[in-house]
């Protein structure tokens, strides 16, 4: 592993431990060329996958880009760094044991919406807005009346009546 500091690539792990969920080994490095300590994650990876987006381009799949979308849909809200790193990394193991090596990135914004609705009413209708682009207020108390009908509707209708509406 390359040192972030200065270069030298012959560092040494001195400490290496599961992450929290299991989900990475965490290792504390040491570069004995400019005495600097970092941490790298080593995760398992299943599979490549390849996102395809709503223009028909392809890219690959971008688990820091999923983090930085919900980070910024949670920014300010009670949600722990934990809690999102949780997220990600059910939305990433669903996606690699679907089978299917290239994902539509719709697919990924309806898994993200789902996780997010449960878990902040703010953060989900974040998200929505820039998922579903939003252009005026309207679309806003739209989605939010939506929500509303579903709250009304009771928990097994309400999540049916979303995906209808969709």
């Amino acid at each position: 592993m390359r040192c972030p500091f200065c270069g030298f690539e012959e560092t040494q792990v001195k400490d290496s431990r599961p992450s929290e969920d299991n989900s990475a080994i965490r290792r504390r490095r040491f570069c004995p060329a400019c005495g600097s300590r970092f941490t790298t994650f080593e995760r398992v990876q299943l599979r490549e996958l390849t996102v395809i987006k709503k223009d028909k381009s392809k890219t690959p799949f971008d688990r820091d880009k999923l983090q930085r979308s919900i980070t910024i849909a949670v920014r300010k809200r009670p949600i722990s760094s934990e809690q999102v790193e949780l997220i990600v990394n059910s939305i990433q193991r669903q996606l690699e044991v679907s089978g299917e090596s290239e994902i539509p990135s719709g697919q990924i914004g309806e898994m993200v919406m789902e996780a997010l609705s449960g878990l902040d009413p703010v953060a989900y209708v974040r998200f929505a807005s820039v998922y579903r682009d939003f252009r005026e207020a309207k679309d806003f108390k739209a989605f939010i009346s939506s929500l509303e009908a579903v709250a009304e509707a009771g928990p097994l209708e309400g999540k049916e009546n979303v995906k209808d509406e969709n």
